[in-house]
């Protein structure tokens, strides 16, 4: 199993996004979840949570368009563990 597998499959949905954003595109989430999680997609769990990251300031656009992290961004446990290094 992939490292973005394992994070995929046992991570939620926002800490993932709230990582993964910043470097991949919303199409590569969603393509990496329907790999790997499509119930996430099936269900709108994905799109719900990309939503409210940027809603509650996790997240924003720059001035190019690109994610970056916003005001309120935190890294995730999994990601200040490095529990998938």
């Amino acid at each position: 199993m992939s490292t973005v597998e394992q994070i995929i499959k046992n991570e939620p949905v926002e800490d993932v996004v709230s990582v993964f954003a910043l470097f991949r595109t919303a199409s590569a989430l969603d393509r990496m979840y329907g790999c790997f999680r499509q119930e996430a997609i099936l269900n709108g769990e994905l799109v719900k949570a990309y939503n409210l990251l940027f809603k509650e300031g996790v997240l924003m656009s720059d001035e190019n368009g690109k994610t970056v992290k916003g005001p309120n961004w935190k890294a995730p446990d999994f990601f200040i563990e490095k529990r998938y290094v």
